[in-house]
């Protein structure tokens, strides 16, 4: 029996989110986990997973649609010749004047039509029907039509293939846009005893009994309890207001070989300090089985990374989108020292206010 995927909320505040991309297509197969679509909402852009296994039977909603929070997005059925439900589309945000067959809705998809732009021969839209309407109009794929989208004025010069972004792509691109037209970025950094913290870290390793080197986990902890201290860590301006967040989400970010990660512990402030660090270990095996759900990497209120893997010895991250502090972690100095910095929302915060931030995050304090 065909089941329908809804779209799901992914931020309390948004009623209607925007289809970005659409990964399946009519006639695939899909396994419960697969991701097979991507929508965009004011804050960010999130991945939505199938719920069962099975065949795609429609796509309803199209490519930039904005659609309802709760709403049909795509139809699953046993098999790929199922027809979808006929009461389907009093739920679905975009009806077509007829019912399309599984061909029809394959190479709408592939033009990117509209059912109701389509008349219909018959009960039913069909692929001649769609045949006949490309033909007569000199419709082209749209995946062609993509490719071949000219180069805008004072654009590149160069030639060159365009490429569709990956949903990951897309939220970077976001998340980078946002700092560019809203924040103020401002940036400051300071030296601290390294070796300290791996004393620390190795103790709480053995101790706790934990496979993985904590660390990082241990570090992005401190960010929490300064964040609980001064509240206006975890804050944002939203036009001439600053919002105060009831939580203490920590971004965290996880960069696997193809993707950056920017994976959110949720009410980090409510954590014990072990939870904390097992709760970012799931998350981090996550990132790296891309396997992420849309609550996982949403709802930053404050951020923490480190590029000290590749030995960096400084970076100036980028904060994610409607946060005032991310603090920068980097592989310690010839002499040994360790270099903690942090970017910030100089209309939220003082630069005194991000020093304090890291200077707190270099002392390993407080972590039983």
């Amino acid at each position: 029996m065909p089941t329908p995927l809804h779209t799901p909320r992914v931020n309390n505040n948004d009623d209607v989110v925007r289809l970005l991309r659409v990964l399946v297509k009519p006639g695939d197969r899909v396994s419960a986990g697969d991701i097979v679509a991507e929508v965009e909402t004011d804050k960010a852009n999130f991945t939505i997973e199938a719920e069962q296994s099975g065949f795609v039977l429609a796509v309803i909603p199209q490519v930039q649609d904005m659609i309802d929070v709760g709403s049909v997005l795509l139809w699953v059925g046993a098999a790929a010749d199922e027809a979808v439900p006929q009461a389907a589309s009093a739920l679905e945000p975009q009806t077509a004047t007829s019912e399309p067959t599984v061909k029809a809705v394959q190479l709408l998809a592939k033009y990117g039509l509209r059912a109701s732009e389509v008349p219909a021969s018959g009960t039913r839209l069909s692929a001649k029907d769609v045949e006949d309407y490309v033909a007569a109009h000199a419709a082209r794929p749209a995946e062609t039509a993509a490719r071949t989208a000219p180069v805008p004025a004072g654009g590149p010069t160069a030639p060159g293939a365009s490429q569709a972004l990956s949903p990951e792509d897309r939220g970077m691109l976001r998340t980078v846009t946002w700092q560019r037209d809203e924040a103020v970025p401002a940036y400051v950094e300071l030296l601290y005893d390294a070796a300290a913290w791996d004393r620390v870290a190795a103790d709480y390793q053995k101790r706790e009994r934990l496979l993985l080197n904590p660390l990082l986990a241990l570090m992005a902890y401190r960010l929490v309890a300064a964040a609980k201290e001064n509240r206006r860590l975890a804050s944002t301006i939203v036009g001439d207001q600053r919002l105060a967040y009831d939580n203490v989400n920590v971004g965290f970010t996880v960069q696997t070989d193809s993707a950056l990660y920017l994976t959110v512990v949720e009410k980090a402030d409510q954590l014990t300090c072990r939870e904390f660090v097992i709760r970012l270990t799931e998350l981090q095996r996550s990132a790296m089985a891309h396997r992420l759900r849309a609550n996982e990497t949403s709802g930053a209120t404050v951020g923490f990374t480190s590029m000290a893997r590749w030995n960096a010895t400084r970076h100036i991250p980028v904060l994610p989108s409607y946060t005032s502090l991310i603090v920068a972690h980097a592989a310690p100095l010839p002499d040994g020292r360790g270099v903690l910095g942090a970017t910030y929302d100089h209309r939220a915060l003082t630069g005194h206010e991000a020093l304090a931030a890291i200077a707190a995050v270099s002392r390993p304090e407080g972590l039983s």
